[in-house]
């Protein structure tokens, strides 16, 4: 089985959809997790959008990439700038990808403008999500 391992700054929103749609998609293909140079908690806007699409995050936790340092990964998604740029260095064999999605956590305006923004950022990663499952595993 594979190992993917989905890595963002604080681990509370976007790797936390990512892992979502990742386990959606690929079932018992993959084993997925996610983790953050830090942890912030998950996100409860990222809950919500994400039970508005059919998919239940809310017994996620948010993780330190080093509690993951011993699982060898077959692939390393990191879905933001500075997780990118931060990401402490531990070996591994894993095919790295990565795709800078905006940060819907950062998003100001109104409710529905906010929760607007968590719905785009959702569906783009929902998209990649599928793709990725499709073409690797």
């Amino acid at each position: 089985m594979k190992k993917v391992l989905v890595l963002c700054t604080g681990n509370s929103c976007r790797s936390q959809i990512a892992e979502g749609y990742l386990k959606h998609f690929a079932g018992d293909k993959a084993a997925i997790y996610s983790a953050g140079v830090e942890t912030h908690g998950v996100n409860p806007k990222a809950i919500e959008t994400m039970k508005d699409d059919g998919i239940d995050i809310s017994q996620h936790t948010s993780n330190h990439i080093l509690e993951y340092q011993e699982i060898d990964f077959d692939f390393v998604i990191t879905v933001c700038d500075n997780a990118k740029e931060r990401c402490p260095y531990f070996p591994s064999k894993a095919i790295k990808y990565h795709y800078n999605f905006p940060d819907p956590a950062k998003a100001i305006g109104t409710q529905a403008e906010i929760k607007a923004s968590f719905a785009s950022t959702r569906d783009m990663i929902k998209a990649y999500c599928a793709h990725f499952v499709k073409t690797n595993l």
